[in-house]
């Protein structure tokens, strides 16, 4: 079982070309698989269709959500398609395995006041709160995911064209649009504070730390998070609820799923979906101000 799940990780890091943090999150989910198989006395082979839905119910035991166990499962049918693929196993036991129901809840996102307060408490004037403002500007104006903006090379700024080359998951390459205010604020940062950063180092990192690598993700959460208190935000702020106020001010002010989607850099349409209530929501005004009767 261990050399199976080693295989198939080996094969996600090379032939997908996942992510770190995506391979991690697969082999989180793939060490309670094999924790369940080992304590049965199972290898991949024998695994049948009972056996992978006593495993959710374990999970469910396990108090977990329906989210949670309904991402297990697709790690777990993700493993048993490549092992069929590889001729480790005949049948597919999770082929046919129905996936929890759950409601999508709709993203937090802050308001257009919430990022104003938000962008109004790095000090510019400081080596490192220039850092910041740029950092959480530039997340705002792209929506970018945290790890994309801490991945972000300085050959990646184009000034002139006014965007950014963004290397997302799969390793797949998008260009994405840049503020104005955002690439200004980036522009004074790299003239300023970054060589204050590094010092007689040299990076090929945007924001990189004080030793050249690049900046750390939860690193860059707890400043975020840090920030959102010192404003006074209700809710404790991240990085992807900046995403998601990213995504929900373009809709509201009328762009359309494809570009977000394009922006974002989702494989498919229906994980962009989500923001459909924005997209309802203006249409219901429309309706309201525009129709005779309404």
């Amino acid at each position: 079982m261990e050399s199976d799940i080693r295989a198939f990780l080996n094969y996600l890091r090379v032939e997908k070309g996942l992510s770190t943090n995506t391979l991690l999150a697969y082999r989180r989910d793939l060490a309670k698989f094999a924790a369940f198989s080992a304590k049965r006395g199972l290898t991949l082979d024998q695994f049948q269709h009972t056996h992978v839905v006593d495993f959710l119910r374990t999970l469910y035991l396990k108090k977990l959500d329906s989210r949670t166990v309904a991402r297990h499962l697709v790690t777990i049918r993700h493993l048993f398609r490549f092992a069929f693929t590889e001729g480790i196993i005949k049948e597919d036991p999770a082929a046919n395995v129905q996936a929890p129901k759950f409601r999508r809840s709709l993203p937090e996102f802050l308001s257009v006041a919430d990022v104003d307060r938000l962008l109004a408490q790095p000090d510019v004037n400081s080596t490192l709160g220039l850092r910041d403002k740029a950092m959480i500007e530039l997340l705002y104006s792209t929506g970018l995911r945290v790890s994309e903006l801490c991945g972000l090379k300085a050959a990646d700024i184009q000034t002139e064209a006014g965007c950014l080359r963004c290397i997302g998951k799969g390793n797949k390459e998008r260009l994405v649009p840049v503020g104005r205010a955002a690439l200004e604020l980036v522009l004074q940062y790299m003239k300023k504070s970054r060589p204050e950063i590094l010092g007689d180092r040299t990076s090929p990192y945007l924001f990189p730390s004080r030793t050249g690598t690049a900046m750390n993700r939860i690193a860059f959460w707890k400043i975020l998070g840090a920030y959102g208190r010192k404003a006074g935000l209700r809710k404790a702020l991240t990085p992807h609820m900046l995403r998601h106020s990213f995504a929900t001010h373009l809709l509201d002010r009328g762009a359309d799923l494809r570009s977000v989607q394009m922006m974002f850099g989702h494989a498919d349409i229906a994980t962009t979906q989500i923001y459909t209530h924005v997209v309802e929501e203006r249409l219901k005004q429309v309706y309201k101000a525009h129709h005779p009767r309404a």
